[in-house]
């Protein structure tokens, strides 16, 4: 059976057309539970998971939790014998978590694999990656990511030398949609609860790659994501200064490279 635990935080509408999609694209025969973990749960929430859909197994947070208590916490109750983290803004086509499943389980070596994200125009998102380094997260963020060799490194992290139009093992997937092994997440422990909202989904599939598992992205899974980063806005460089989700990010960062120093290894050829 498949646990799909969908993270929220304050997006009901969304929450709504989420739940709305799985009925829709999920087989009726497909065995499978739905458990929502609500961070800073309001009552408009609260009615889309409990009362609009039956058999939605809903666990709520009255303060902001984060995003990696909210996976913790929902893969200790999953019933399952594999996971799939979603958000709230995730949109699946049909047959994409089935298909996805069944290729996570057609190999114990698999801990971890991931869907091709879409933005709601049908051109991809990027989906897979290989580690940050300190100069990465610059790159991105500052105009330097536009001269040659910030272009050059941001290539390689976003993967371009591969070939995403099949099957491929990367470093790390979005944290926005994920699916796994309940045995594998066992071995390899819960996701880093020092890690508030981000670089969770980069130091786990790390962390499953050090305990000898496989972590793939699978490009035949799509899946519609619509993508709204919090931690950057219109102040560009000055989000440093003025975004409190940018603060976070710089954070949680900050805890990452104290864990793993300036490795810059791959797992990815």
């Amino acid at each position: 059976m498949l646990s799909i635990i969908i993270v929220n935080y304050k997006q009901p509408e969304l929450l709504r057309l989420c739940l709305k999609s799985l009925k829709r694209t999920i087989h009726p025969d497909f065995d499978h539970e739905i458990i929502v973990m609500d961070s800073a749960s309001s009552v408009e929430t609260r009615n889309v998971a409990t009362e609009e859909f039956l058999g939605v197994r809903y666990f709520p947070f009255k303060q902001n939790v984060g995003y990696t208590h909210m996976v913790n916490e929902g893969i200790s109750i999953a019933k399952g014998d594999a996971f799939f983290i979603m958000n709230s803004d995730i949109i699946p086509l049909e047959n994409s978590i089935e298909n996805l499943y069944a290729h996570l389980k057609s190999d114990s070596k698999i801990g971890l694999i991931g869907p091709q994200l879409l933005n709601f125009n049908g051109t991809p998102q990027q989906s897979c990656f290989r580690y940050y380094t300190p100069l990465t997260i610059v790159y991105r963020r500052t105009p330097l990511g536009w001269l040659p060799f910030g272009h050059r490194a941001l290539a390689r992290f976003y993967m371009q030398d591969q070939d995403l139009s099949k099957t491929c093992p990367a470093d790390w997937l979005s944290g926005s949609a994920l699916m796994g092994s309940v045995a594998a997440a066992r071995r390899v422990g819960p996701m880093d609860p020092s890690l508030f909202l981000y670089m969770s989904d980069v130091d786990w599939p790390r962390r499953f790659w050090e305990n000898g598992y496989q972590v793939l992205f699978e490009p035949s899974a799509q899946m519609y994501h619509y993508h709204h980063r919090h931690s950057r806005s219109w102040l560009g460089m000055f989000d440093a200064i003025f975004n409190r989700q940018t603060h976070q990010h710089i954070h949680d960062a900050l805890r990452y490279f104290k864990k793993y120093g300036l490795k810059t290894f791959s797992h990815v050829q």
